[in-house]
């Protein structure tokens, strides 16, 4: 179906809202998003090296992840539910707080931060799928890896790497192009797959040296004294890095959520994030103490370095084991990239120019993108502090998040006019001065100097794992006095 042409309307199919029909996510699909957003190699580096830092104290770190879940939870639920509701997206949604131009320009910054980790997560992905080239190669010929045409190298990578980096992207292009209903196969696929992953991975870990293992597992289940009151500050420290872990995803939560059946069937399955964590925690946990056991033969002298899946299967002599968990790590790392990056970053996109973007077509655009960042990454990127960058752009996610919250539930009381959302008209109510609404856009810099402070000021990075709600109540604060008469 073709585009609206009209210069005067916003209307993109893709952007549209969902038909009723089309609403078939319940609390079970979403048990598999939020599994797939922490079924990451960092996600798994994330809660493993939290146990470590927190000396085994099991019980500092559990509370921790708790708490920190609960306010991914509730702040879920608050972006999820108009979304859910009207059926929209988040690009579209924020034409109500910041104006239908105003919401096309700053939603560009979500396109920014989330081209960029796409790239760098295609690049990683891709460096995963060159080991199994590698092992490949090696199977046939050990000499073949000794060969000129394997060692040289351009922009840092060999022929081995551009392979795999150009495969990585196509095989990301092909799978992520189709549209939300493929989309939502690969999420379950991919979260069920790579909990049985897990699994399997767990059981060679404990068969591996069964009493070396179960040993290392048994005094995981250290408490030390909970009840300290220096406890505490651990406890919100925790809290405040595994919000920070999901802050990303929460901001555009609304690209998902509109496809759910009800408003119950969304709290249900956003609660499921905490049942995903538990799981997810118990495993990353047992397999990191249980391989260094193993390695060290000393359950009582863990080392704690190898928190990393890759380095992890690095030092396991077990061929089959590795190229398995290879697969698997491919499999989540593209997953939380669809999730994380591709879709918000699609979205954001076409809602830049509604007219002539469509999802195949920014498909493309993001491919071609995401390529250029993946193969320049190592040489270039990756020396000039492109991670500051990002950090810096994404300061805005609270404040944003700030202003749509206090847009929809407290100025708008719930309501949304579905016809002026998509109208560039003068007279629509969410043109307000030229496509800007300048008091959300005063409330967001507020915010964001505010968030960005916590980065940027040395005295404050004590605070930056809230950097993301700091901004978010400044902003939303700001807003709801600015935009209440």
């Amino acid at each position: 179906m073709s585009q609206l042409k009209s210069k005067k309307t916003l209307i993109n199919w893709d952007l549209v809202t969902v038909n009723p029909n089309n609403k078939n996510w319940d609390w079970k699909d979403l048990f598999c998003f939020w599994g797939v957003n922490i079924q990451s190699i960092i996600g798994f580096s994330l809660i493993a090296s939290l146990y470590f830092i927190y000396n085994l104290n099991s019980l500092v770190v559990f509370f921790g992840t708790i708490l920190g879940t609960l306010l991914v939870y509730f702040f879920s639920n608050w972006i999820g539910k108009p979304s859910q509701k009207f059926g929209l997206p988040f690009v579209v949604l924020l034409r109500s707080s910041l104006g239908v131009r105003g919401a096309k320009y700053f939603g560009l910054i979500r396109f920014l931060v989330g081209i960029f980790m796409f790239g760098i997560q295609t690049y990683f992905i891709s460096v995963a799928f060159s080991y199994l080239l590698r092992i490949f190669l090696f199977s046939i010929d050990p000499s073949l890896l000794d060969q000129q045409i394997f060692l040289t190298f351009y922009f840092g990578m060999n022929i081995i790497d551009w392979i795999s980096i150009i495969v990585t992207m196509i095989f990301q292009g092909f799978l992520f192009s189709v549209g939300m209903n493929f989309n939502k196969k690969i999420i379950i696929f991919s979260a069920s797959a790579v909990y049985l992953a897990m699994i399997i991975f767990f059981f060679s870990v404990l068969l591996s040296d069964v009493k070396f293992t179960s040993q290392a597992f048994l005094n995981n289940l250290y408490l030390g004294n909970f009840l300290d009151k220096n406890n505490l500050g651990p406890i919100i420290t925790v809290a405040g890095t595994i919000f920070a872990y999901f802050s990303i995803i929460i901001l555009t939560f609304g690209d998902f959520s509109r496809y759910v059946k009800n408003e119950n069937q969304l709290k249900k399955g956003n609660l499921s994030l905490l049942l995903n964590l538990i799981i997810f925690s118990v495993f990353a946990l047992f397999i990191v103490t249980g391989v260094d056991a193993f390695l060290k033969q000393d359950p009582e002298n863990l080392s704690r370095i190898l928190t990393n899946p890759k380095d992890i299967i690095g030092k396991l002599d077990n061929l089959l084991i590795t190229n398995l968990a290879l697969i698997f790590i491919i499999i989540a790392s593209a997953s939380t990239n669809l999730i994380a990056n591709f879709i918000p970053s699609q979205y954001t996109l076409i809602n830049f120019i509604p007219s002539s973007l469509s999802i195949k077509s920014s498909s493309f655009i993001i491919i071609t993108l995401g390529f250029i960042i993946g193969i320049f990454w190592l040489t270039f990127l990756s020396q000039i502090g492109i991670l500051s960058f990002i950090d810096t752009f994404g300061s805005f996610f609270g404040p944003l998040f700030g202003v749509m919250i206090a847009d929809f539930y407290f100025i708008q009381k719930g309501s949304l006019n579905n016809k002026d959302i998509y109208s560039l008209e003068n007279s629509g109510i969410y043109y307000y001065t030229g496509g800007w609404h300048l008091k959300g856009v005063y409330s967001l810099i507020l915010g964001f100097i505010f968030s960005a402070s916590t980065i940027w000021n040395s005295n404050l990075m004590f605070l930056q794992p809230y950097s993301w709600i700091i901004g978010g109540f400044v902003a939303g604060f700001v807003y709801y006095l600015l935009a209440k008469d």
